[in-house]
C-alpha cells in the first residue's frame, strides 16, 4: 500500500523501510498486540541507516504516536506524520466495531469479498485499490486490533512528543472528528486536510499525500522515512 511513496522517495535518494505490523502482510498468521506493534517500530527505526522520519497510517498512525510518547529518552526521529487517526478510540466505539467485525466474519469467506468491494468503491483508481489488496487482507486481526487500541490515548501521547508532528487527514475521512483537539495537544504540530480524500488518504490521493509527506520531511531535515 506504500508502493507510490516508496517509488517517489526512493527516486529522491531516501531509504524507505515499510515493516508489516503483526497480523498484517507477511505476518498474517501472527496475533496483533500493542506490545508487538511498538516492537515493530523499534526494530524498523533501529534498522534505518540514519535519522528517521516516522510515518503511520490509520492503525500505524495511532501506533506511531503511542511509540513516540512512550520513549524514556528521545530517539533519533526528526518528526512524525500520523495520517487518518483523528478520533480517540473509545471503548464503546471499539466494542461496537468488534461486534460488527464478528458478524462479518460469519460470512463464508470471512468478509473478504465485502472488504475488497469497499476498497474498490473508496479507491476509484484500480491500480491503487490493487495495492491495498495485493499485500493480503488482515481479516483475522480485527478483533485483536480493536481490543488493543483501548490502550492508546492520543491527546496524552501527542502532548508528550517533543518532535514536529504532522496530522494528515482526508476531508471525507469519517474518523477525523477530534483532529483539532489532537492538534492543540501537540507541542510542534501541523494539521493538513487533503481535499476529497477518504480515510485511505495515501491511496485515495497519493500524489497530494506524497507532496505533503515531502514537505514534512523537508521541514525537519534529511531523514529516512519509515
Amino acid at each position: 500500500m506504500w508502493r507510490h511513496q516508496v517509488e517517489v522517495l526512493g527516486a529522491l535518494g531516501y531509504t524507505v523501510v515499510t515493516p508489516d505490523l503483526p497480523g498484517h502482510g507477511s505476518r498474517m498468521g501472527e496475533r496483533f498486540t500493542l506490545t508487538g506493534g511498538v516492537a515493530t517500530i523499534d526494530e524498523a527505526v533501529s534498522s534505518a541507516p540514519g535519522p528517521v522520519f516516522l510515518v503511520g497510517f490509520s492503525l500505524g498512525g495511532y501506533l506511531a504516536a503511542h511509540w513516540a510518547a512512550g520513549l524514556a529518552e528521545p530517539r533519533d526521529v526528526t518528526g512524525i506524520l500520523a495520517a487518518s487517526c483523528g478520533t480517540q478510540p473509545h471503548r464503546a466505539i471499539l466494542d461496537a466495531w468488534r461486534l460488527g467485525a464478528g458478524a462479518i466474519h460469519l460470512l463464508p469467506d470471512r468478509g473478504l469479498a465485502l472488504n475488497n468491494a469497499v476498497v474498490r468503491a473508496v479507491i476509484r483508481d484500480p491500480v491503487y485499490a490493487n495495492d491495498v489488496i495485493a499485500g493480503g487482507v488482515a481479516l483475522e486481526v480485527m478483533q485483536d486490533v480493536l481490543r488493543e487500541l483501548r490502550g492508546i490515548r492520543m491527546e496524552s501521547a501527542l502532548s508528550r512528543i517533543d518532535r514536529p508532528v504532522w496530522l494528515v487527514n482526508g476531508t471525507l475521512d469519517h474518523i477525523r472528528l477530534q483532529e483539532r483537539r489532537f492538534l492543540a495537544a501537540t507541542r510542534h504540530g501541523t494539521l493538513v486536510r487533503i481535499p476529497g480524500a477518504t480515510h485511505m488518504v495515501s491511496l485515495a490521493r497519493p500524489v497530494e499525500f506524497t507532496r505533503v509527506l515531502l514537505e514534512a520531511i523537508n521541514s525537519t531535515r534529511s531523514a529516512t522515512p519509515v
